[in-house]
């Protein structure tokens, strides 16, 4: 790997990295949006199957519809982004292919199977089968996208904390040794949650913009307001959860990646006591230290201490860069000592020798590629703004789905104080200041709620440039930096598959786009019943 490095051409790590995250950004477009609705027709149908009551048939078809549309682009993205570790990262995918392909391997045989075989029975099994295993199909559906966003994350969240593998020198590549610790590792489990409880969101946003277009529209009444008050209880139960598994999230951040957590509040020199800054200028004192370690007092290092190297309160020395580096040389040059004596023939103890050097530096072998100690510094400007970015929005969406669900469900009192507050501010007329119908209200507040929907993806895509920016320069963390996980192969030619991908994503992305809004129009087909 050491030889192959002289070789690479500098343009091809860049626009390997830009072509991958062109991929991803695309993707995660149409993934959230698949999980939301998943569980909103999942609900819509739950009320048809108890109720027997039509209306909520025709509900659910018409998410369903909106739902495949989503799907299929989904699919299409996501593909192009597992094979581009093959064609772009083929030195990343030797070096822990056996790790990495474990997880997806299994999302593609079970989870991804699991999720194309019941949508099929979902769109194609009504009045085929009956509504019992019809509804278990339209569950199975959404959990199958479920568990499939499981595996995926799971190999994310091996990227961002390596365990349950060991190097093995003989093949030159890491070998995993504990299943179990992989696929569950508390990382993986609080990315997992916080990614998924996220996207329900996007998929209530969403719904709520649909609904509240046809009350602007005065169509599609009875669906509009039923579809709200669903999506309202769901976005509000999604934004507290993915307030609580982000706490969690960024404590895993701080124990296993506190460069990232650094990087994220932007903060030089640490120490005990940490405030957070909102924005520049204003800190909620001991946030920070709280976040990361639930004491006020807690201790969090900054970007020079993890630089320099620092010593936490109870003991715990960490390394300065400069001797990671060292270390991480020594096992790059052990390494290859020990392929040389094994090759020539040499004695066992020779070879214990090299491997002795190997193991107790293999923690740091990714830095022995480093060169500067500024290159293990992620940019800090993106991931300040894009951690602002996605926090202001989900205090935002637990705001807007906490008035949501008071005033659609017409809470007693409640909602009326609500509206007379709402009123007071100047954000309703007076004159809908006691009225307990959403249908009611002026056509700039569905305006607004319409224009939450692309708000929510800034959010949603900001928590991604958080996790994967927050990384760098590390596709594994301090296993394997970008400039030794990418293909030999030349940067025009990345480039220009960066440029045709570019193009078709975006041609995708407008054609979804553009039958969303034709099947939104056309509205959902009642049935005779």
């Amino acid at each position: 790997m050491n030889d192959l490095l002289l070789n690479i051409d500098a343009g091809a790590i860049n626009w390997a990295r830009a072509q991958f995250a062109l991929t991803a950004i695309y993707h995660w477009l149409f993934v959230p949006l698949t999980l939301g609705l998943a569980v909103i027709m999942g609900i819509c149908e739950t009320y048809y199957y108890r109720t027997q009551d039509v209306f909520w048939k025709d509900t659910a078809k018409f998410w369903q519809k909106l739902f495949g549309i989503n799907f299929a682009m989904g699919v299409a993205t996501g593909i192009i982004l597992e094979f581009e570790f093959g064609t772009n990262w083929s030195n990343y995918s030797w070096f822990v292919g056996d790790i990495f392909g474990a997880p997806l391997a299994i999302e593609g045989i079970l989870a991804f199977f699991m999720e194309s075989t019941f949508v099929a029975v979902m769109y194609f099994g009504w009045n085929k089968i009956s509504k019992g295993f019809h509804l278990a199909s339209t569950w199975l559906t959404g959990l199958g996208a479920t568990i499939s966003a499981w595996w995926i994350l799971v190999a994310n969240a091996w990227m961002q904390n390596p365990v349950g593998c060991e190097f093995n020198p003989d093949t030159m590549r890491n070998e995993m040794v504990d299943f179990f610790a992989v696929a569950f590792s508390p990382f993986a489990v609080g990315k997992f949650f916080h990614t998924v409880i996220s996207a329900w969101i996007i998929g209530a946003v969403f719904v709520v913009a649909v609904s509240c277009w046809y009350l602007m529209k005065k169509r599609e009444i009875k669906l509009a307001k039923e579809s709200i008050k669903i999506a309202a209880v769901v976005g509000l139960i999604a934004s507290l959860g993915a307030a609580f598994t982000g706490h969690i999230s960024g404590q895993q951040v701080a124990k296993y990646q506190p460069m990232k957590l650094a990087a994220v509040e932007g903060l030089a020199d640490g120490g005990k006591a940490q405030g957070l800054t909102l924005i520049p200028g204003i800190e909620v004192p001991y946030a920070l230290s709280i976040m990361a370690t639930d004491d006020p007092q807690g201790f969090v290092p900054g970007i020079n201490d993890i630089l320099n190297g620092y010593t936490t309160p109870d003991g715990k020395t960490e390394p300065s860069v400069e001797e990671k580096i060292e270390r991480g040389k020594q096992a790059i040059t052990a390494l290859a000592a020990y392929r040389k004596a094994k090759k020539e023939g040499a004695s066992e103890a020779t070879l214990n020798s090299q491997l002795s050097i190997i193991k107790s530096n293999m923690k740091y072998f990714g830095y022995g590629y480093v060169k500067e100690r500024k290159d293990v510094v992620p940019p800090v400007l993106v991931n300040f703004w894009a951690f602002r970015v996605m926090v202001g929005m989900g205090c935002l969406f637990i705001l807007f789905f906490g008035i949501l669900t008071l005033v659609s469900y017409r809470i007693p009192y409640i909602s009326i104080i609500t509206r007379r507050l709402l009123a007071t501010l100047g954000i309703i007329p007076e004159t809908e200041a006691d009225s307990n119908d959403i249908a009611t209200l002026p056509a700039w507040h569905y305006w607004a709620a319409i224009a939450l929907v692309p708000l929510a993806y800034i959010a949603s895509e900001s928590g991604w440039l958080v996790a994967e920016f927050g990384r760098q320069p590390w596709t594994i963390q301090d296993m394997l930096p970008t400039w030794a996980a990418v293909s030999d192969i030349g940067g025009s030619a990345v480039a220009l598959t960066f440029f045709i991908f570019l193009f078709l994503f975006t041609l995708m992305l407008a054609v979804e786009i553009s039958i969303l809004l034709k099947q939104i129009k056309k509205g959902p087909e009642y049935s005779n019943e």
